[in-house]
């Protein structure tokens, strides 16, 4: 048995003013909680991804994980009802002339039960096959009551061609079709709590954002993305997914893995304003961040100007423009051609060299 060592926290008064609190002894992380007149003592590290449980809340008997929410009882560690042997150490703690002592060994070990990965989690392979092209919607609408959108003309007329005359494979996914939550901001929690699949994902078997994830990561060669302009910016959607996307990204940033390999983007922009520029140079920036490559002349883009409020006109000069739907097609066969070119070529797969980039690590080297 191993031998016990006592340390002295500081005086009990001090420490009653809080449910749970993060502390760290001689570097043992550790949540210290008081509930009822009692003092408990676990690790303050969770089983999860390693969240800080000293800084979660008292529910109960049981302090939650302030990333995921998972949860351990405040004495024993032990998980919630049904996952009891998902357990974290705990620690003895004692009441001495007014001050607080806790055991520094563990009285009991961590444990943890196997968790079924998520299917997204898989190692992203390309299967053999055609050319597959996945088109992203983010033109919002209200279901009941729908309208013509342009760029969503657009974006069909390019996933046609791309099946009846370029011979690929192709998914048309309307955001607008999907109920999806908004990102949470777990990576403002931490670089870690950032995680792949996404948080969200996980947790929530009804959010729908899993369609797009596997388009993109697992299924697609090449991404067709189609928005309209709103204020001079790409739609409330698009915006929306791309801010849960930052959960492929962040996987480079933390373990230097590159989820996206050999797909291609392009975007199709549309709008009554203008600032086409400006959407577009969002759309690459972004798409270029997370690992995609892009053909020659990677969007294409239609806008009558700002002071074209006459939005029946605009509809028309996009729904009857021979030279619009050209364009259209024309993306599309860059981009399958690209996409041609990388899958048949024999890229040396490196290790990503991160000095001057957003994915640089949390952990950054000290000295050059």
């Amino acid at each position: 048995m191993t031998e016990a060592r006592w340390v002295d926290l500081g005086p009990v008064a001090a420490l009653k003013d809080r449910p749970v609190r993060a502390l760290t002894v001689e570097r043992t992380r550790l949540a210290l909680t008081f509930k009822d007149g009692k003092f408990g003592a676990i690790s303050g590290i969770c089983n999860h991804v390693g969240g800080p449980l000293g800084e979660g809340t008292l529910a109960g008997d049981y302090v939650v994980c302030p990333w995921h929410g998972w949860k351990f009882h405040c004495t024993t560690g032990q998980g919630e009802p049904g996952f009891e042997a998902d357990q974290v150490p705990s620690h003895e703690v004692e009441e001495r002339d007014g001050h607080l002592f806790v055991n520094l060994e563990a009285v009991s070990k961590r444990g943890r039960l196997p968790h079924e990965p998520h299917p997204l989690a898989r190692q992203p392979e390309r299967a053999p096959g055609p050319i597959r092209v996945a088109g992203i919607s983010t033109t919002v609408m209200n279901r009941d009551l729908p309208r013509f959108s342009t760029s969503d003309e657009l974006l069909a007329e390019a996933l046609g061609h791309s099946s009846a005359a370029l011979a690929c494979e192709h998914r048309m996914i309307k955001l607008n079709d999907l109920s999806f939550r908004a990102c949470e901001g777990y990576y403002s929690k931490s670089a870690k709590a950032c995680t792949w699949p996404c948080s969200i994902t996980q947790m929530d078997p009804d959010d729908q954002l899993d369609r797009v994830y596997e388009a993109i990561v697992h299924w697609a060669d090449v991404i067709l993305v189609a928005t309209p302009i709103r204020w001079g910016a790409a739609s409330a959607l698009y915006y929306k997914m791309v801010e849960r996307m930052n959960c492929i990204q962040n996987q480079i940033t933390l373990h230097n893995r590159v989820l996206l390999k050999n797909k291609v983007a392009a975007f199709i922009i549309t709008g009554g304003q203008d600032n086409v520029q400006a959407v577009a140079g969002q759309m690459l920036g972004f798409f270029a961040e997370i690992g995609c490559v892009f053909p020659q002349y990677p969007y294409i883009a239609h806008s009558r100007g700002w002071d074209a409020e006459d939005m029946e006109r605009n509809v028309a000069s996009v729904r009857d423009s021979s030279d619009l739907h050209a364009a259209a097609r024309e993306l599309a066969a860059r981009a399958v051609d690209m996409s041609r070119i990388l899958t048949a070529s024999a890229i040396e797969d490196r290790t990503l060299l991160r000095g001057g980039r957003k994915a640089y690590g949390p952990a950054r080297l000290t000295a050059d």
